[in-house]
């Protein structure tokens, strides 16, 4: 019996300096035309990045496109104003969008950098309409 205690001793701070480890992390951002894009579409992105199971959840609402949205994806790495091309794509782009991901430790290392973001197309703008950097909150 001894000897169970002496290794649930050792055995408590491993564990909790393992689960002190593990965190969820909150990210987001704000949706608006890229630099020559003519649109009045705005809206906002916010997810979470899971540092255990390497999960990545988002959520999306976004209003005032030109048109139906056509595609939506993250893309990366890239910094804000440069393009990339997508690594999580959205199965059903139109508003409000929600879906998650299993990240590589490469992407969720660009993620966490801030060189993700979302961007939502249309017919009218089919480089992307509507795009949001992707930053820690």
């Amino acid at each position: 019996m001894r000897q169970y205690l002496i290794a649930a001793a050792f055995a408590l701070p491993l564990l909790a300096a393992g689960a002190a480890s593990a965190e969820t992390v909150r990210l987001g951002g704000t949706l608006g035309p890229p630099a020559g894009v003519a649109s009045s579409g705005k809206g906002t992105v916010s997810a979470t990045y899971d540092t255990v199971d390497k999960q990545f959840t988002y959520e999306a609402t976004y209003s005032g496109l030109t048109g139906p949205a056509t595609a939506a994806h993250f893309h990366g790495p890239a910094g804000p104003g440069q393009n990339a091309p997508p690594v999580v794509p959205i199965a059903n782009p139109a508003s409000p969008i929600s879906g998650s991901a299993t990240l590589t430790d490469a992407q969720a290392a660009d993620l966490l950098a801030g060189r993700w973001y979302l961007n939502v197309h249309s017919a009218a703008n089919r480089g992307g309409e509507i795009r949001a950097q992707v930053t820690k909150q």
